[in-house]
């Protein structure tokens, strides 16, 4: 578990499609470095997020860690476009002596945006993201002032259009000073990771609904 408050911004030094390696079992790896002050207190098998990607850590050093990552991962998230000098968002799993800033992040990505306007207003900045065609039904856990996980930044939605399949964000100058989208143009690919208590409370609703005997029979009463 996460909060989507990104402790450090790393910098990719190895991408290896297939390593062979004890720690890369013949799999896709990606180190990361320039993150020594997050791996003060790592331990082989712990959680790291990158860019909102909960992954394992399968070999470390003082300033650098190695992750594998699974096909599935490759296909739902921006990880397979990480080269080498990469700039990458991380953070470590949830510290229970650590006060809770931003919402409940899970790391389970459920797909990518792209970024579609980058608009500033004072020293802020507007992002408008579109979600693919393909996975339109993401919008239904979008709403306006709604918790939302972009690259591992736990944000708020600001405005929300179903037709365009399209929603914004406004991020404050210190959040632009320490995570990665102000370094991203229009085009790229933002991983995004919505709410999982509105996943919950709307699989609930939809169980109750078809569990319930006779509504439509009800409903044609009440309109007649």
């Amino acid at each position: 578990m996460f909060t989507g408050l990104v402790e450090r911004i790393g910098t990719v030094t190895s991408v290896i499609e297939k390593d062979n390696t004890n720690s890369g079992g013949n799999g896709w790896t990606v180190t990361v470095g320039d993150c020594a002050d997050i791996l003060v207190d790592c331990h082989l098998g712990d959680s790291i997020a990158i860019n909102g990607t909960c992954l394992t850590v399968t070999e470390f050093d003082t300033d650098s860690f190695k992750v594998g990552i699974a096909p599935e991962s490759l296909r739902c998230t921006n990880l397979g476009a990480l080269k080498v000098g990469s700039k990458v968002n991380l953070e470590r799993a949830m510290d229970s002596k650590k006060r809770f800033g931003g919402h409940m992040v899970q790391g389970h990505v459920d797909t990518t945006v792209k970024i579609v306007s980058i608009t500033p207003e004072g020293n802020s900045l507007w992002f408008k993201f579109q979600v693919p065609l393909g996975h339109k039904d993401t919008m239904r856990y979008i709403i306006p002032k709604g918790f939302i996980t972009l690259d591992g930044t736990s944000l708020t939605v600001c405005d929300v259009d179903d037709e365009e399949r399209t929603f914004t964000i406004m991020m404050i100058a210190h959040t632009q000073l320490h995570v990665i989208m102000p370094l991203k143009k229009v085009g790229d690919e933002v991983n995004v990771e919505v709410d999982m208590l509105a996943k919950y409370a709307l699989k609930s609703l939809e169980g109750a609904i078809k569990n319930c005997e006779g509504l439509e029979e009800l409903v044609k009463r009440a309109i007649r």
